[in-house]
C-alpha cells in the first residue's frame, strides 16, 4: 500500500541500501534522474550524484548517525549527462536502509527568474511611459514657440536657429517613442515563425554576408496567433545585435544559429501554457558582460559605444504583447537568447496609448 503512494508521488523517492545501492525508485525519480529502476537495481548511487561528491558524503553521514539531513540547491548529474539543481533530504530507517528524496529546483527558480523579469519590465514600461509624457508635452511647446518665432525673425539668417530647434525636438521625440516600443494597432492574424526567421535570415545574409547562418527548425510547429511584422522586429533587433557584437569582437568564423522547439506544458510567470513556441539566437561571439546582464532589456543600456540601447527593450515589449518573455543565457563563445511565445493564448489586444 505505502509503495504504491509512493509511486504516485510528484516528488522523486529512492530506497538505498547500507551501502548506498539503488534498493528502489519510484517513476519520478526514474524520470528525473533519467534512468529506469531495472537498470540500475543493485548499483551505487554515485554516477548521479553531485559533481564534488558532496551527496555520497552526506548519505554516509546520514547512515553513520542514523539522523536524517537536508540539503539545498545540489547539483545532480542525472544519467542522460543532464545538470540538475535540487533539494533532497536522506531520512535513515535503519544502518540497511536510507530513503532519499529528491525535489528538483530548477523549474522554480526559473519561475522565480521570470516573475522576477516580468515585474521588472513592467516597472520599466511604467516608468518609460511616464517619462514619454514629461518629455513629449515640453517639446510640443518648444517646437510650437520655435515655430511662431521663426516667422517673426527680422532677419532671414536667424531662421537656421529656429530650424536647429524645432529638428532637434522632432529627434528627441522620435527617441522617446522608439523607447515606448511600436505604437501602431497590432494586427493579429494566424502566421508561420518560420517565415518569419527565413525572412530575417534573409536581411542578415544580404546586410553580412560574412556571417554563417544555420537553421535548426521544428517542422511541426504550428501557427502563431499574433503579428506578425512586430515579430519580424523583435526577432531581427535580436539578431543585429548578435551580428554587430560579434563584428566588433572581431570573432573568427561568426556563426548565428536561428533554432525553433516545441516546448509542452511550459511555465511563463505563473501561468502553465499547454504549448509554447522557442525561437532560440545563438552567435558563437564574446558573450555578454556581467555588468549589463541584469539590465539588459533595460532602455538606452547597451554594451557598444554607438548602440541606442533600444534594440531589446523594444523586442521585450513585443514579446509581452504576445503574452510571452525573452530568456537569455550568455558565455564567451556561446550566447543564447530564447523567445518563448505560448501557442495556447491569443496576444494581448489591448495596446497602452501614450
Amino acid at each position: 500500500m505505502y509503495q504504491r503512494l509512493l509511486e504516485h508521488l510528484s516528488a522523486a523517492v529512492l530506497l538505498l541500501d547500507g551501502g548506498l545501492r539503488v534498493r528502489w525508485m519510484n517513476p519520478a525519480a526514474e524520470a528525473l534522474l533519467a534512468v529506469s529502476l531495472k537498470r540500475v537495481h543493485g548499483t551505487c548511487l554515485e554516477p548521479l550524484e553531485g559533481i564534488d561528491g558532496a551527496i555520497s558524503g552526506v548519505l554516509c553521514k546520514a547512515r553513520d548517525e542514523l539522523h536524517p539531513f537536508t540539503q539545498r540547491e545540489a547539483v545532480l548529474t542525472t544519467g542522460s549527462g543532464e545538470v540538475v539543481t535540487a533539494d533532497f533530504t536522506v531520512t535513515p530507517l535503519s544502518k540497511e536502509e536510507l530513503l532519499l528524496e529528491i525535489e528538483p529546483r530548477d523549474r522554480l527558480m526559473r519561475i522565480s527568474r521570470e516573475e522576477a523579469l516580468i515585474a521588472r519590465q513592467q516597472t520599466i514600461k511604467t516608468l518609460t511611459r511616464g517619462l514619454a509624457h514629461e518629455i513629449k508635452n515640453p517639446l510640443g511647446g518648444i517646437r510650437g514657440a520655435a515655430q511662431l518665432l521663426e516667422r517673426d525673425l527680422p532677419d532671414p539668417s536667424l531662421k537656421e536657429f529656429t530650424r536647429v530647434i524645432v529638428e532637434e525636438a522632432d529627434r528627441l521625440r522620435d527617441l522617446v517613442d522608439r523607447m515606448l516600443g511600436p505604437n501602431q494597432p497590432a494586427h493579429d492574424a494566424l502566421f508561420n515563425i518560420h517565415k518569419v526567421l527565413e525572412r530575417v535570415r534573409s536581411l542578415i545574409t544580404a546586410e553580412h554576408p560574412q556571417v554563417r547562418l544555420v537553421r535548426n527548425y521544428d517542422p511541426s510547429l504550428p501557427e502563431l496567433q499574433g503579428d506578425e511584422a512586430r515579430m519580424i522586429q523583435a526577432v531581427l533587433n535580436i539578431a543585429r545585435n548578435a551580428v554587430e557584437a560579434m563584428g566588433d569582437a572581431g570573432t573568427k568564423a561568426p556563426r548565428l544559429t536561428l533554432r525553433t522547439r516545441a516546448r509542452r506544458q511550459f511555465t511563463l510567470g505563473t501561468e502553465r501554457h499547454r504549448l509554447v513556441c522557442e525561437v532560440a539566437i545563438i552567435d558563437n561571439g564574446p558573450g555578454i558582460p556581467k555588468s549589463l546582464r541584469e539590465t539588459l532589456f533595460f532602455p538606452m543600456v547597451s554594451g557598444r559605444a554607438e548602440g541606442s540601447g533600444l534594440g531589446l527593450s523594444i523586442a521585450q515589449s513585443i514579446l509581452h504583447k504576445h503574452q510571452g518573455l525573452i530568456e537569455c543565457d550568455s558565455e564567451p563563445g556561446a550566447t543564447e537568447f530564447r523567445l518563448l511565445v505560448p501557442l495556447d493564448a491569443p496576444p494581448q489586444r489591448k495596446e497602452a496609448r501614450t
